[in-house]
């Protein structure tokens, strides 16, 4: 098949099988990779940043061959790219197209950005966010990472 995208003189080859994350927040499609793990893997992964969106802006898109997200993968990418859509590639159709949903309670995901806290000591605490206003808190010492900060903590 030859269909390509093409957005501003740029070709973006199809996938045959795979995922691609769309609309994500323009500067985290590096961030959605590394929190994905799979930086140094050998799928074929093309990151296309800085591309206008339809929706009106910029915005960055994922594409992952050979390689469908978790519901926790998914979970992870929402909560960088809370406007992300996720579509599943099946012999080069789109079988499964969905949005995000930003998780209310984070566990074992966010690392919390205080020192002090239960979850960076020696016990065997994981770390437990939940939704708040400015981003996400941590429920054991109430530290507060912001949307846009979460990533990196991630």
């Amino acid at each position: 098949m030859s269909h390509h995208t093409v957005s501003e003189g740029i070709v973006i080859s199809p996938i045959k099988n795979g995922t691609v994350i769309d609309h994500i927040t323009h500067g985290e499609g590096f961030t959605v990779i590394r929190i994905l793990g799979i930086r140094n893997s050998i799928m074929n992964v093309t990151v296309a940043s800085n591309v206008m969106s339809s929706r009106g802006g910029r915005k960055d898109i994922v594409k992952i061959e050979n390689r469908e997200l978790l519901k926790s993968e998914v979970d992870k990418v929402a909560l960088v790219a809370p406007d992300a859509t996720i579509s599943i590639i099946r012999d080069f159709k789109v079988t499964d197209k969905k949005n995000v949903d930003v998780p209310k309670d984070v566990v074992g995901v966010i690392k919390c950005p205080n020192p002090n806290c239960i979850t960076n000591t020696n016990e065997p605490v994981p770390s437990h966010f939940v939704e708040h206003p400015r981003g996400f808190r941590c429920v054991y010492c109430d530290a507060v990472i912001s949307k846009d900060m979460v990533g990196q903590y991630i």
